[in-house]
C-alpha cells in the first residue's frame, strides 16, 4: 500500500483567547497541602496502562482502570519541584508543578480536535510565597478548552470545571466562583 503525503497549503491559524488563571490561598503549610493533594490526585499507573495498551484492552477496561486510579477524577502524569533550582538564584519561595488530568476526559475532546492535548492534562502548581503563604493555581479548564470553538469540547471543559471544583472542595480549598457557576 502506497500513501502519498498531501501537500500543505501553508495554512496558519491564529486563535486569540482569554484563559482565566485561578489562584487560591490554602490555609495550611506547603508540605501538608502537597501531601494531601498528592494523596487525592494519585500518580498515573503507567505500568498498568502500558499493559492495557500491550494487551489491546477495550475502552471499558481503560475506563474502569482509570476510575480506580483517579478517586477524585484526576491523575498526576508528571510533577517537578523547582525550589532547589530557583534557590540557586536566591529565590525563597517553594513550588511544585504538576500535569494533572484524566485521559478519559481528554479522549472525549481529542476525537474532535487532537490539538486539545495542548491543555490536557491541566497544569497545576502548589507554591509558597516569600511570606510563607501556600497557594494552589490552575488555568480554568473551560476557558482553555473553549478556545477550540467546538461545542463538544466546550462541554467537556465545563465538566472539568465541575470536577476541579469538587476536588478543591474535597481538599477544603476555597472554590473560585468561576468553577461553581460555569
Amino acid at each position: 500500500m502506497t500513501t502519498t503525503a498531501r501537500p500543505s497549503d501553508g495554512t496558519i491559524e491564529t486563535v486569540p483567547h482569554e484563559v482565566h488563571r485561578l489562584t487560591v490561598q490554602v490555609n495550611e503549610s506547603f508540605d501538608a497541602f502537597r501531601e494531601r493533594y498528592e494523596h487525592a490526585v494519585p500518580v498515573f499507573q503507567s505500568e498498568r496502562f502500558a499493559k492495557l495498551v500491550e494487551e489491546g484492552a477495550d475502552w471499558q477496561t481503560v475506563l474502569d482502570a482509570t476510575k480506580e486510579n483517579a478517586p477524585h477524577s484526576f491523575i498526576i502524569y508528571w510533577s517537578a519541584e523547582f525550589t532547589s533550582l530557583m534557590r540557586l538564584a536566591g529565590d525563597r519561595g517553594r513550588c511544585v508543578e504538576y500535569l494533572m488530568g484524566n485521559h478519559t476526559f481528554a479522549q472525549r475532546m481529542y476525537r474532535y480536535n487532537p490539538a486539545v492535548m495542548l491543555y490536557a492534562p491541566l497544569r497545576t502548581a502548589i507554591f509558597e510565597d516569600a511570606d510563607g503563604a501556600t497557594w494552589f493555581t490552575v488555568d480554568q479548564p473551560s476557558t482553555a478548552f473553549g478556545s477550540f470553538n467546538t461545542p463538544q469540547i466546550t462541554k467537556v471543559g465545563l465538566e472539568l470545571d465541575h470536577e476541579l471544583a469538587a476536588l478543591l472542595g474535597f481538599l477544603d480549598v476555597p472554590v473560585p466562583p468561576g468553577l461553581q457557576y460555569s
